[in-house]
């Protein structure tokens, strides 16, 4: 029989990023059924879902706080900026420039009421430095495949398949030199938070992680151009995939009777000025035998779409619900996305805009589970992915073998066991390993 957990004490920390928010959640929903107790910092809006699961509840009071999901107090705008620039706004808003009010607010949470361990996202870099000056021990999660270049991994930003050649590994090291300069754009304000906390300035903005107990990906191995093996503290905890409260119940817009293949068209819930990508593919798939679901995710408003009349828009969805029934997955690539429809083995249609969302798709496309297109592909261009999509039925056959792998990881208990082990104090012996 197994031994009873020790219940432990977690401070998990995230930011309204998106899609870092659902895998935190998730993470404290696990942690919380094993008997522990869990307290949460993040946006406002992220309060109700929070306290829904039983966690209590601290905004941001100096860091960037949004008290609701909407256009108007998006504070990533990369859609404004060409290239690495979206990833310099994305640091000066939130990752670097604010790393002092991230700090103190996490030291405010850490006075008031200690913990054994403090889970954060691994770009909330004052975070880190918080928890390094007062010694309090921390592992950081990664809601994604991993930011950080890893030795072997293709360097994240352009959607690189595998070094294939000498000239390929060549130019992965070229691009890991040009991402570790790019993150260095915020150690500036990365340092001087950490002189105000009195710690030494760093070299390299991402040696912030050494700091760490460890790096967990909450993706899967098997979705990952994974290394044979890893850097020392990074794991593999697999997909983290509970849905928001916020996204509510499911009932089919479409007849009963209507038996055309249902297309899922769902793109980021932040704005990344896609109205005129998803009014592309709403067009292209006016004139194909299928029923378009289009969920919006309070990103885009219905009425800046002009529906079909074998389409209808919703603003959420429970995802869960409509996969299974759908024949494909049409998005931008974000990784929750992907990875929840590749649970569900729906080929993809990915249409990236930047961030993460290239390498993502790359990963679909490297193992034929989908397909993928530039973020400004006319009609005639999606829809003749579509039709493949739907007509070839390799695409659906690769997704559904990658898709069992990557199901198999996110059904395993691997985070809450890491992270059981973690939070054992280091002055005390190790208790049994605690099996859900």
């Amino acid at each position: 029989m197994t031994e009873p957990c020790t219940p432990r004490s977690f401070l998990i920390v995230t930011w309204e990023g998106g899609g870092c928010v659902a895998p935190a959640l998730t993470v404290a929903r696990k942690l919380l059924a094993r008997g522990h107790r869990v307290r949460v910092i993040s946006d406002l809006c992220n309060r109700p879902d929070a306290e829904a699961l039983g966690c209590a509840f601290t905004p941001w009071r100096r860091a960037p706080c949004r008290a609701e999901r909407t256009r108007a107090t998006e504070v990533l705008r990369d859609w404004e900026h060409v290239g690495p620039d979206g990833l310099r706004q994305t640091m000066d808003a939130v990752w670097t420039g604010p790393a002092l009010a991230y700090a103190e607010d996490v030291l405010d949470a850490l006075k008031r009421d200690p913990v054994d361990l403090v889970v954060t996202s691994e770009m909330l870099f004052g975070v880190a430095a918080a928890c390094e000056a007062v010694g309090q021990k921390f592992a950081c999660l990664a809601a994604n495949i991993s930011l950080r270049p890893m030795p072997g991994v293709p360097p994240l930003g352009p959607g690189l398949a595998p070094a294939r050649s000498e000239a390929d590994r060549r130019l992965h090291a070229e691009l890991t030199e040009f991402c570790v300069a790019l993150f260095d754009h915020g150690l500036p304000a990365l340092n001087a938070a950490r002189a105000a906390l009195g710690l030494a300035p760093l070299a390299h903005t991402l040696d912030q992680l050494d700091a760490a107990e460890a790096l967990l990906l909450a993706t899967a191995r098997a979705f990952d151009f994974a290394p044979a093996e890893l850097p020392a503290k990074v794991r593999y905890v697999g997909p983290q995939l509970d849905a928001p409260a916020w996204v509510g119940g499911w009932t089919s817009p479409f007849p009963a009777e209507d038996r055309r293949p249902l297309v899922l068209a769902s793109f980021s819930t932040t704005f990344q000025n896609h109205a005129g990508v998803l009014q592309r593919v709403i067009d292209a798939a006016a004139d194909l035998p299928v029923r378009l679901l289009v969920t919006l995710g309070g990103s885009i408003e219905a009425d800046e779409l002009r529906p079909a009349g074998n389409g209808r828009l919703l603003a959420a969805a429970p995802h869960d619900a409509v996969m299974p029934q759908a024949a494909v997955v049409v998005t931008h690539g974000g990784h929750g996305t992907v990875v929840r429809a590749l649970t569900h083995g729906r080929p993809l249609l990915a249409i990236p805009h930047g961030r993460d969302q290239n390498d993502n798709a790359v990963r679909v496309t490297e193992r034929g589970a989908g397909l993928a297109l530039p973020p400004d592909a006319d009609v005639a261009a999606i829809r003749a992915a579509l039709q493949r999509l739907l007509e070839e039925p390799a695409f659906a056959a690769a997704a559904a073998r990658l898709g069992a792998a990557v199901a198999d990881e996110a059904a395993r208990p691997t985070v809450v066991e890491a992270l059981e082990e973690l939070a054992v104090p280091s002055v005390r012996p190790p208790p049994a390993l605690c099996v859900a």
